[in-house]
């Protein structure tokens, strides 16, 4: 199979990239810059489509950017990054005389109102209520494909929740303080904390471009990229903090992170939803880290 990624050399770019080669599957990469097994997005809007059976975007200035000043000119970004890409991916899907059987767009669950009682499924209704919620609304929505063009192209959106892994994401973040003994609970601590191992996202992406029984249909289906573990930010320390055989008492106040970060991009980490992968599992998809301590030893070589 012939797989086209946005944002390919991105953290999970990099791993979806190495599972599809694995697999046998040939992968070209859509990036800023030229290369061997690389088109640009310039060439992707003049030259079109290059063959594929399956798009994926996975691209998007890191909204945990920590050399990032939260200000408007990081929100455009992190909007145009996100939404200019995804319209120019599903334009040329719809432009293409032979588009793929599946277009996978990967968002995020900021969609899902925070809340300690509230459970979501991939069924759950929502409707926009802050600035990251916005960005998803707006991002799944310029994925859309014509109704002509979807009825041959199935199109999956996957939410994922924090994505941990050993090469990128937030653990790259985590690691240093934690390893000197300056890890702590974020906030309360009792906030929900969706999180996915690295490797079961790309999983999760890589099953979703499998041909599927299904008849494609003009609403995106929708799979929650978390694992099925329910965590609070306090479980989540405390085993990293047991993994690494380090303490962790220094718990961090919320108005401290509201400073360092701004208030719109803190609550990715002060508040959380409990996620649940209801179609994710329903569709066979076989977690290999189902759990914070399998998921946790593997990051850290435990």
């Amino acid at each position: 199979m012939r797989v086209l990624i946005g944002g390919g050399s991105g953290f999970v770019g990099r791993e979806l990239t190495r599972l599809l080669k694995n697999k046998g599957h040939e992968v070209t990469i859509i990036s800023r810059q030229p290369g061997l097994g690389k088109i640009t997005w310039g060439e992707l809007e003049s030259g079109g489509l290059p063959p594929c059976e399956a798009a994926v975007n996975l691209s998007g200035e890191n909204l945990m950017n920590p050399l990032r000043w939260w200000n408007e000119g990081y929100r455009k970004d992190l909007f145009s990054s996100r939404v200019d890409t995804t319209t120019i991916l599903a334009q040329a899907i719809a432009g293409s005389p032979s588009p793929p059987h599946a277009w996978v767009l990967v968002t995020g669950v900021a969609c899902y109102k925070p809340s300690l009682t509230a459970q979501y499924t991939e069924d759950s209704e929502w409707t926009p209520f802050d600035l990251l919620s916005r960005l998803v609304k707006e991002w799944e929505w310029a994925g859309r494909l014509p109704e002509n063009i979807a009825q041959n192209t199935r199109q999956v959106v996957i939410r994922p929740g924090v994505v941990l892994g050993r090469d990128g994401g937030a653990m790259k973040q985590m690691m240093t303080p934690f390893w000197l003994g300056l890890g702590g609970t974020l906030g309360s601590g009792r906030q929900p904390f969706p999180w996915i191992h690295v490797s079961d996202l790309a999983g999760i992406i890589a099953h979703a471009m499998e041909p599927s029984p299904d008849t494609p249909s003009a609403v995106p289906q929708v799979f929650n990229g978390v694992a099925p573990a329910l965590n609070t930010n306090y479980e989540f320390t405390k085993e990293l903090g047991r993994v690494l055989r380090r303490p962790t008492v220094f718990p961090v106040p919320g108005f401290v992170i509201d400073a360092l970060m701004g208030s719109e991009r803190a609550i990715v980490l002060t508040q959380g939803q409990k996620v649940e992968p209801k179609r994710t599992l329903e569709s066979g998809f076989q977690y290999q880290y189902p759990d914070l301590s399998s998921a946790l030893k593997e990051i850290v070589g435990s």
